[in-house]
């Protein structure tokens, strides 16, 4: 079968209805791009590949860095790493690209998002404060000759120079090109809901390097898929690999403060559950959100500058949108991604859609509620 989102499969998730292109993108202003390196196959040669990684970037708004957007974060679960979430969770402001790549190349991603922000922006380090980039990661050494680290300078300025609103790339794509989830492969997955709140009309996104997980506790919408599919796949033999982890990115133009969106980031970690992560001892998952409904200029002739903030007691539908999106994200990643063998001959095998929409059909047999 022919690669498609899970809800062209027919199984949509949850009771909100999608933004346009069930994208982080959605959300006004918001780009994605990315930078995919695939060469080479056979036994691992260090330095030399085979080769299954990449770069992803999030930009969150056209000019980050003098128009700052305000943030949050939240981690379940911390054997992972996101470069500079300290700042964010302390300043709660967001000012640079948000980058993703293997968990070997964090610090080459950061270098090169310093250079591509020094030459963008001349004034960084002498007439302006400095910046620290925020680069997120997953482990895609099974797949990848990880510790070789192929990614350069051009693949980090790719991923951002071609972001771009609209349909977002999933799948084995970007920094998602050599990850896996529940033992199938994986990578880079999206999706948004729009929800109408007391005070207006708004939009979340959810963009996932997704790379966690055993294939029996996968679940979609609430069926034991992974369970079901087991069986089928004893003969590939366990894993060896850990546990895996998963990056999950919020975006939302709703006007919230930065505590507010670290709560939102908390109920993401409720959609990560749902696929079936217990958020494993050696696993991070580490979520980051962000508004664009309010800009905190980097230089301002007064010391002052106002925003708007939504009342707490109007966010629950954004809580539940994002757990939706969340988990259909991690999905969509799993039903876009192809087979792929990488370093070594390890193979990381395909959802099989048309199992899938068997399953489905068989325990998810009746419409959900009509969308709110």
């Amino acid at each position: 079968m022919t690669r498609k989102r899970l809800r062209e499969l027919g199984v949509p998730i949850g009771r909100y209805p999608t933004g346009p292109h069930n994208a982080i993108t959605d959300v006004g202003g918001v780009r994605v791009g990315h930078s995919t390196i695939i060469s080479g196959e056979g036994k691992l040669d260090r330095g030399k590949g085979p080769v299954r990684t990449g770069v992803s970037c999030v930009m969150p708004h056209v000019d980050v860095y003098r128009e700052r957007l305000i943030g949050g974060t939240f981690v379940l679960n911390g054997a992972g790493e996101v470069a500079g979430l300290t700042q964010v969770s302390e300043w709660g402001l967001i000012e640079t690209p948000i980058l993703l790549t293997n968990t070997l190349s964090v610090g080459k991603v950061a270098d090169a998002t310093v250079k591509w922000m020094s030459k963008k922006y001349p004034g960084l380090g002498s007439e302006e404060d400095v910046v620290i980039p925020v680069v997120g990661e997953c482990d895609d050494s099974f797949l990848n000759d990880a510790v070789g680290r192929h990614i350069r300078s051009d693949n980090v300025y790719k991923a951002i120079e071609t972001a771009t609103s609209g349909p977002v790339a999933e799948g084995s794509v970007g920094a998602g090109t050599g990850m896996m989830t529940c033992d199938f492969k994986a990578g880079i997955g999206t999706s948004s809901r729009t929800i109408r709140a007391d005070v207006g009309v708004y939009t979340v996104g959810v963009l996932v390097l997704t790379n966690f997980g055993v294939m029996t506790n996968l679940r979609i919408d609430g069926v034991a898929v992974g369970e079901i599919l087991a069986p089928e796949y004893s003969a590939l033999g366990k894993r060896i690999s850990n546990y895996g982890s998963i990056i999950a990115i919020v975006g939302t133009d709703a006007p919230l403060l930065s505590s507010q969106l670290a709560r939102l980031s908390k109920r993401a970690a409720l959609g990560i559950g749902r696929c079936g992560s217990y958020a494993a001892h050696g696993s991070g998952e580490i979520i980051l959100a962000f508004s664009t409904a309010n800009k905190v200029p980097r230089v301002a002739e007064g010391m002052t500058t106002k925003i708007e903030i939504l009342l707490d007691r109007a966010i629950g539908p954004l809580y539940e949108s994002v757990i939706e999106a969340t988990e259909e994200a991690i999905v969509n990643a799993l039903c876009m991604a192809d087979d792929m063998t990488g370093q070594g001959g390890n193979f990381a095998p395909a959802l099989p859609l048309d199992r899938v929409v068997e399953i489905m059909k068989k325990y998810r047999p009746t419409p959900h509620a009509a969308p709110v």
